[in-house]
């Protein structure tokens, strides 16, 4: 029963083989003699071949000597097809998707010899509105080939010739063409000359020379062109952001993968490129797409690289020749062409030269430079401005060097991201101009990730000028440090936009013209967050006195100062909003101070506050809680219209302490400001002097006593006699004073001894007049005996507009005259003063009576003369006569 089973299947599979072979015979015989009548009458294409193999099982298909025409080429709804084959071999060939469903699947296709243009149709069909079927082959071989593909509506798509091509799963269509690639597979082998490939209207790709070798592709002269001037670019793209033009000698790479819109590549090299990027003013709200597709490259690196990206204007912005660039997984898309740096990367080595930035205010140009993603060496930098004026800092710098290690260096969302461990700044000179109309808009730091840090900053070896309104700041030989620099939303608020810890800054020949009339001078400037000393500070004027006077409106001190040392001690933040100067000790040593005023400008009316209320208008915490003043030099002058020079006081051997000198707004900190000054007065006499005011009272109230002793009345001369014409003699054993006042006056007492006091009035010439002299001495207290008593210093007002030391003198004034002249000192001041001026009348009019006599005299001796020189004429004659 078996056997008859078996033999029945035999029989009837012998019977199906025995169909297959006839059909299978049939079906090639029957293509041979009816195929190409039948595509011509059944098909889109006019097709004409020598010879041609069908294997019906298997999909197989050989043919030989193949000439394809499209019957008519107008019709964009199908492939059109214009050329010739060698030899072409498909395997397994989907016979009824080809035949019915009209979509090419074939596991292997090899042609030999192609020589064809391919137009391909139309993504969508017209009818049903259907996206076409694609064209899959699993594997494709083509051998010598001359190739052509365009689009539907005849642009050029695709072209190489003497192809050589081995791929895995290709797939071609132009399916949603305008996003992604037209041209997808896997695994290729390929060789081939002068290649184009144009995927949109703006850019096509071109390459001389085409080969591969264990998957390593290697392309010669490969370049990007953009299809547009930039006029038409810009004309037809408004929104688009960036133009681009590359181009490279020689191309390599590994492991292509096509995807979508997406290419990859591994171990990309190039040679010799060339980027040039044009740049648009595109808003960013109204971006379009840059760059449609998706670029990763996995080891990626430019060898004698030149880039050139142009502003808009045509000018260049960015610049660099002799590039050397690797780059770990580079990406690039349409966000990342948006913005100034076109890609993104993971990590990154860059070396160049000749590098150069151009912005709308400054030339930047670097000789060297080598960074990647930890650090950053730029050598040789300079940076010139190409304006003269801007609403912006304008510099003109040169540096040796800028090194940075990094921590963190990368941009998120756009934004820069930095953490930097060490930035070295070595050699940097020149100077920087603040803007004459500065741009009172906020600056914008919208591009910045906070909190950006800087870790540690040294600056070295540098020259600095900062020109301000033509008011130079000077930094030679400027050494600085700083610590943990950094930015964030609170900082960039406030006018300094960072904080910092510790610092240390050093710097000689510093110098700052503070205005029109002063020069600042250090020699050397030593500074950290908590001490600071300077050696040889001079604030030097800038204009004679007599320039000075003519320049003021009023009345004004000029000031010549030298200090040997100046240095403090203590914590103090002075650029941010909440500041502060909390210093344990502040020394000034040294000091040689000449103060000059003038008389002759007209008087200055404004409001002098006394210096409790000056202490208290400043708007921040100040405490010092030593102050010291050694070792110093103070002279003030003064002169007058009438005055013959300016007046001097001196202050000689001046040393002066002040403690908790203060603004009145450091909680828990003492108010009362205690003085204490011992000098020699004139350079002759010791004097003592204890001063204090509070900041926290609002009157102002103050004390202030001290003595001079041993003052011989002549050491006061050179500031009485130039323009009092008084010249005193004597001695004054010691002079006492004590008073208390507020803002209002001043009140106290004076006592004053002194022996054999004369004064002497002085005439033009400067000789002593006698006779006013004796009047005024009448009037005068010569000695005051050995046990003087204090004379009481009542109601002195003063006057808003004069300072606190006029206010002081006029209380010593006061004392004077009553301990000279007695305790009704206006009065015999008064008759003092009637008395001169009726003596100056008397001598004048005795001098006019005297001169008038002396005329008369004159005259009638002249006449005299006449009468005589007459009788003697007159004798002669009659002597003359006698003698006849």
């Amino acid at each position: 029963m078996r056997k008859n089973y078996l033999r029945i299947f035999a029989t009837v599979l012998g019977i199906f083989v025995l169909l297959f072979l006839v059909a299978n015979f049939g079906l090639n015989y029957w293509l041979k003699t009816n195929l190409p009548n039948y595509l011509k009458n059944n098909s889109d294409y006019i097709i004409s071949y020598k010879s041609l193999d069908v294997d019906l099982g298997t999909g197989n298909i050989f043919s030989t000597g193949i000439s394809i025409n499209s019957k008519n080429p107008q019709n964009q709804n199908v492939i059109g097809l214009q050329g010739t084959v060698d030899t072409l071999s498909i395997s397994r060939l989907g016979i009824y998707d080809a035949i019915f469903r009209k979509r090419i699947n074939s596991s292997d296709l090899l042609m030999k010899n192609p020589r064809l243009n391919i137009i391909l149709a139309k993504p969508v069909d017209e009818k049903t509105g259907k996206k076409r079927n694609p064209v899959v082959f699993e594997n494709i071989k083509i051998s010598d080939g001359d190739i052509q593909i365009f689009r539907f509506n005849k642009q050029k798509f695709l072209s190489v010739s003497k192809l050589n091509l081995d791929v895995e799963n290709l797939q071609m269509t132009e399916e949603s063409v305008e996003e992604k690639l037209p041209i997808v597979f896997d695994k290729y082998e390929i060789s081939g000359k002068d290649f184009f490939f144009r995927p949109d209207n703006v850019y096509a790709f071109t390459a001389k020379y085409v080969t591969t070798k264990d998957n390593q592709m290697s392309i010669k002269d490969f370049a990007m062109v953009p299809l547009l001037s930039y006029q038409n670019f810009r004309r037809f793209y408004p929104k688009k952001r960036n133009l681009f033009d590359f181009k490279s000698s020689e191309m390599e790479f590994k492991d292509i993968h096509l995807k979508k819109n997406k290419i990859s590549l591994t171990n990309l090299r190039f040679e010799y490129p060339e980027l040039k990027v044009f740049t648009t003013n595109s808003n960013s709200a109204s971006k379009e797409k840059s760059f449609k597709y998706k670029l990763e490259l996995e080891n990626a690196a430019m060898n004698n690289a030149k880039v050139n990206i142009l502003q808009p204007d045509g000018n260049p912005l960015f610049t660099a020749g002799n590039l050397n660039v690797n780059i770990d997984r580079f990406v690039m898309d349409d966000e990342s062409a948006k913005g100034n740096i076109p890609f993104n990367y993971d990590d990154f080595r860059i070396k160049g030269q000749n590098i150069i930035f151009n912005s709308n205010r400054e030339n930047v140009k670097i000789s060297a430079m080598a960074i990647n993603p930890k650090s950053a060496d730029l050598r040789n930098i300079s940076v010139k401005p190409t304006v003269s004026v801007s609403d912006k800092a304008l510099m003109d710098l040169n540096a040796k060097q800028i090194n940075l290690k990094i921590k963190e260096w990368n941009l998120l969302n756009s934004k820069l991201k930095l953490d930097v461990q060490n930035v070295l700044v070595n050699g940097l000179n020149g100077k920087v101009t603040a803007p004459k109309n500065p741009n009172k808009k906020k600056p914008d730091y919208g591009g910045i990730q906070f909190p950006l840090r800087i870790r540690n900053i040294d600056l070295r070896n540098s020259n600095l000028v900062f020109d301000n309104q033509d008011k130079p700041l000077v930094f030679n030989d400027l050494n600085a440090k700083i610590q943990n620099l950094e930015m964030n939303e609170k900082t960039v608020l406030e006018k300094i936009p960072f904080k910092t810890d510790n610092y240390t800054l050093t710097t000689k020949n510093f110098s700052y013209r503070i205005n029109q009339f002063y020069q600042m001078n250090i020699g050397v400037l030593t500074q950290n967050k908590n001490s600071l000393q300077v050696n040889n500070f001079s604030l030097k004027p800038l204009v004679s006195r007599a320039q000075f006077i003519r320049m003021i409106p009023a009345e004004k001190d000029l000031y010549d100062l030298k200090v040997n040392q100046i240095s403090a001690k203590g914590n103090w933040d002075l650029g941010w909003e909440n500041k502060y100067l909390d210093a344990s000790q502040v020394t000034l040593n040294g000091v040689n101070a000449n103060i000059f005023r003038s008389k002759i400008p007209k008087d200055d009316l404004t409001e002098k506050p006394l210096y409790s209320k000056l202490l208290r208008s400043i708007k921040f915490p100040v405490f010092v809680q030593n102050l010291d003043l050694r070792n110093s030099l103070l002279v003030y002058e003064e002169d007058t219209k009438k005055s013959d020079g300016p007046g001097k006081l001196i202050f000689s051997n001046f040393n002066m302490n002040v403690k908790n000198l203060n603004s009145g707004k450091s909680k828990g900190k003492p108010t009362l400001v205690p003085i204490t000054i011992n000098c020699r007065f004139m350079d002759a006499s010791p004097m003592n002097v204890k001063w204090n005011f509070d900041t926290a009272k609002m009157d102002d109230a103050f004390s202030i006593s001290g003595n001079i002793s041993s003052l011989p009345a002549s050491e006061i001369n050179p500031f009485i006699e130039p323009y009092l014409k008084i010249r005193a003699t004597g001695n004054i054993s010691d002079l006492r004073f004590e008073f208390d006042g507020n803002k209002s006056g001043l009140d106290g007492g004076l006592r004053m001894k002194h022996q054999k006091l004369q004064v002497a009035l002085l005439k033009s010439t400067g000789e002593k007049d006698k006779i006013l002299s004796a009047v005024a001495n009448v009037f005068v207290k010569s000695n005051s005996g050995d046990y003087p008593e204090s004379v009481s210093v009542e109601n002195v007002q003063r006057d808003p507009t004069k300072s606190f030391f006029n206010l002081f003198w006029r209380g010593i004034e006061q004392g004077l005259k009553k301990t000279l002249i007695g305790k009704n000192a206006p009065q015999t001041e008064t008759k003092i003063r009637n008395t001169v001026e009726a003596t100056k009348t008397t001598v004048t009019q005795t001098k006019s009576d005297f001169k008038h006599a002396t005329t008369e005299v004159k005259g009638k001796v002249q006449e005299v003369k006449e009468s005589v020189k007459e009788k003697g004429f007159l004798r002669g004659i009659f002597k003359k006569k006698f003698e006849k």
